[in-house]
């Protein structure tokens, strides 16, 4: 009994000792959790200071490098982390890649190529940098994004995947891909010995997440802008767009060298950016239905859908809006004046949503200069179609074009696409609903062995 009341105060005090080690593992866990939880935060923050830098452009500059991390393949989703956060007035240097995650580059076959696509059936093509947030954007409000500068990578691709996509695909069961240098100094690159494409790099996809939840493709077009494919829109021009979710979320990629207005075999000269220098700033409160875009001669408008007649509606409601605001006339009246000074455009018609594009000048005196030949002339080789369907003017007027180069040029029926894909010009002049006219040309200066 002597020896158990000797004993009795040292196992009390290794109980004691024990259930305070509990405690204190215990206190210590929770400490360490939240250090650890402060330390991933301090992670994301160095990270996001180490991408500011001092440069010479507007507002707090970001780097913002495409890497698996940064990038998305082919889908649009607004439930996408953003990579980025900016306050209204930074400006983001962004870094694009290739379609499919950089896997299409120089050396990689159309089979290849094909296989991309059909191994991933729904997703786009398209790698998109992002998304960006910019804090206090929210529905309702509109994103003005300034294109600064642009540098391309040194090399682009044109493809038509065989059978698959493009204006024609069952008239193009076989493919091909063809590579290009982008020779900045001079701003050509050789599509084929003797025919050089003068380069007009922009973004072919730039836009935010649209309302509707889910993943979504990246390939059609819409209000929330996307890939639009509209060539105008090169350094030095502003997109406008309506904001759907809290933060904008912007994403851009598909970045081209050069395109045509109309792009018909899926592709342009498609390459990536080294940079593409976006100055974003928020327009709170103010709605718009469609993105708008300013050049610095020009406002253009545009409209989007599967019908390319209900496009150019879009396109032409849009431009008499724009039209009557600018000169304080009624829509009757900026209706009429329309064919006089807007100078409307096919966009493309391959990515599901087809697109119309007008252009109308800031300058209120000028008035339409573009040419609408219905002939071959001593500058252009034409493809003239009229009718009241649009779609079916625009496939006529196509393989009108892809014929005579062909004929006339000797070219292949896979180069005839690339080309017309790359630099013919569709110009609408005629765009009533029931009498339209379209008249698509291609610059004899692009075969400069015989200039």
């Amino acid at each position: 009994m002597i020896r158990g009341r000797r004993l009795g105060l040292p196992g009390k005090l290794a109980r004691w000792l024990g259930l305070s080690l509990i405690c204190f593992g215990i206190v210590f866990a929770t400490g360490a959790f939240a250090l650890e939880q402060v330390g991933e935060l301090s992670k994301a923050e160095v990270k996001a200071a180490l991408r500011q830098v001092p440069a010479t452009y507007p507002g707090m500059v970001h780097l913002l490098p495409a890497t698996l991390e940064t990038t998305q393949w082919g889908w649009f989703d607004n439930a996408e982390e953003p990579v980025l956060h900016i306050a209204s007035g930074d400006t983001v240097v962004v870094e694009t890649m290739m379609h499919s995650h950089n896997q299409v580059v120089p050396g990689l076959t159309i089979e290849e190529i094909k296989k991309l696509r059909t191994d991933h059936p729904g997703r786009g093509p398209h790698t998109l940098t992002g998304p960006i947030y910019v804090e206090g954007a929210e529905p309702g409000d509109t994103l003005k994004v300034n294109i600064l500068k642009i540098v391309p990578r040194a090399y682009a691709t044109n493809f038509n995947v065989p059978g698959m996509f493009g204006q024609f695909p069952d008239q193009f069961p076989d493919g091909q891909v063809k590579y290009v240098y982008l020779d900045m100094d001079r701003k050509v690159a050789e599509f084929l010995p003797g025919i050089e494409i003068p380069l007009a790099p922009f973004p072919g996809t730039i836009g935010v997440a649209r309302e509707e939840p889910g993943q979504y493709s990246s390939v059609p077009p819409g209000r929330y802008a996307g890939n639009l494919d509209i060539r105008d829109m090169v350094a030095g021009t502003t997109l406008y767009v309506p904001v759907f979710v809290d933060g904008a979320l912007l994403w851009t990629g598909d970045s081209h060298a050069a395109q045509g207005n109309g792009e018909i075999n899926l592709t342009a000269l498609e390459s990536a950016f080294k940079e593409i220098v976006l100055n974003v700033e928020l327009i709170k409160g103010e709605s718009i239905e469609w993105p708008q875009i300013e050049t610095p001669t020009d406002w253009i408008r545009l409209g989007v859908d599967r019908d390319l007649n209900i496009a150019l509606d879009i396109a032409k409601a849009e431009t008499i809006e724009f039209l009557a605001a600018q000169r304080q006339i009624s829509a009757a009246e900026a209706e009429a004046l329309m064919p006089t000074v807007s100078d409307c455009r096919v966009s493309q018609v391959v990515d599901i949503n087809k697109g119309v594009h007008c252009l109308n000048p800031k300058d209120v005196t000028a008035t339409k200069t573009v040419a609408y030949p219905t002939a071959e002339t001593d500058d252009y080789f034409v493809a003239f179609t009229e009718g009241d369907d649009l779609n079916a003017i625009m496939d006529a007027a196509s393989l009108d074009m892809m014929a005579q180069l062909q004929e006339k040029k000797g070219l292949s029926r896979l180069d005839a696409y690339g080309l017309a894909s790359i630099a013919m010009d569709c110009r609408l002049n005629a765009i009533a609903a029931d009498a339209k006219s379209l008249h698509c040309v291609i610059p004899k200066s692009l075969w400069v062995d015989e200039a």
